[in-house]
């Protein structure tokens, strides 16, 4: 057993052996444990991670599932699943073998986080608890797929929650006129308002824009990026999803207002962001100006909901639809299948000549 005593301050240190992933033998020194016993299972618990052997612990292989996918996810998509893993997770099944557990392990889990409450009291939404289950269930998928893992309890234990956790709130085109009058005496916050509506971009998206993202003669503006605030850090990353890149054609009202407000700037460089406020304070704002125009609180995403049903109002079809906001038509089919006009009558009348030619 590679577990030494330093005679000078009487700590235990670790020379563990192991096989790198090319091949060669390594040595690892871990140092400046109080006890034997702690540098013995610190060393365990290394060659059950190294050798990725499926009797270690839940939490040891959490780090190793962290470490594989780490370099595919954008800073704020790690960081919600490190949230959730850390602190909806772990503290159940943290201790426990990964391969002992069973789905009813999981069902026990479910109901615990089906009664369990917020900050403010309140139980968790429907599409809330679909995250977490779909974030453990992606940890034994993994441990399935490369390490050998026998089977997902997760996936036998089945689901719970609900994806959209509810119907689609929106405003119409009123309701937005009514608040975006409201807002004009604050202008930087009318001029985003102005392009998350009648645009129907993401909030990252619009925080992202700088003045060489528009193109006036053309009439359009270049989405090709995201903005997030991550641990007190600016992040800009690319879009959401490859579809997110695209440009978007302005109406004529629009091009000339941004162009306004760009003028009101002070000498903005090309690669600057123009639009320096906060998610939360553009939340804030919202409810402000719905309270003061009368309208229903939505939230700032809602307007993108809102873009969508504005466009399905007026007859464009899933897949136009589906161009505009960086969507595959099939999402856009599904999420607001509802809002679209039913043509079963018009398909009736038309088998009906059919038939009858």
């Amino acid at each position: 057993m590679p577990v030494y005593r330093n005679k000078e301050n009487g700590t235990w240190y670790v020379v563990a052996r192991y096989e790198d992933w090319k091949g060669d033998r390594r040595q690892k020194c871990k140092r400046g444990f109080e006890t034997k016993r702690e540098a013995v299972q610190w060393e365990h618990e290394f060659q059950l991670q190294n050798t990725a052997d499926m009797d270690m612990s839940f939490s040891l292989f959490t780090d190793i599932y962290k470490r594989d996918i780490a370099p595919r996810l954008k800073p704020s998509t790690r960081q919600t699943k490190e949230h959730i893993i850390e602190n909806k997770i772990l503290p159940y099944f943290g201790n426990k073998s990964i391969s002992e557990i069973t789905s009813k392990d999981v069902i026990a889990w479910q109901n615990e986080m089906l009664v369990s409450r917020d900050k403010n009291g309140k139980p968790y939404s429907p599409r809330y608890l679909k995250c977490m289950h779909n974030q453990l269930s992606a940890i034994f998928n993994h441990a399935v797929r490369y390490y050998d893992l026998k089977s997902n309890p997760a996936a036998k234990a089945g689901s719970m929650g609900e994806k959209d956790g509810g119907n689609i709130n929106f405003w119409t085109k009123e309701e937005y006129l009514r608040f975006a009058d409201e807002m004009m005496d604050k202008p930087i916050f009318y001029y985003a308002f102005e392009l998350l509506y009648w645009c129907g971009l993401r909030v990252g998206e619009l925080l992202a824009l700088t003045p060489g993202d528009f193109n006036f003669e053309e009439g359009t503006v270049r989405i090709s990026k995201s903005y997030q605030r991550i641990k007190r850090r600016d992040v800009v990353t690319t879009p959401k999803t490859k579809k997110s890149n695209r440009t978007i054609k302005m109406p004529p009202f629009l091009c000339e207002e941004i162009r306004d407000y760009l003028k009101m700037l002070y000498d903005p460089k090309q690669t600057e962001r123009i639009f320096q406020i906060s998610k939360s304070y553009l939340h804030h704002e919202l409810s402000r100006g719905a309270a003061a125009a009368g309208v229903k609180r939505i939230r700032v995403h809602d307007l993108r909901h809102s873009h969508v049903s504005l466009l399905i109002d007026m007859g464009f079809t899933p897949v136009a639809i589906a161009e505009r906001l960086g969507h595959e038509s099939i999402d856009i089919t599904l999420k607001y299948a509802h809002m679209f006009p039913s043509k079963q009558t018009e398909m009736v009348e038309k088998l009906e000549r059919e038939r009858r030619n």
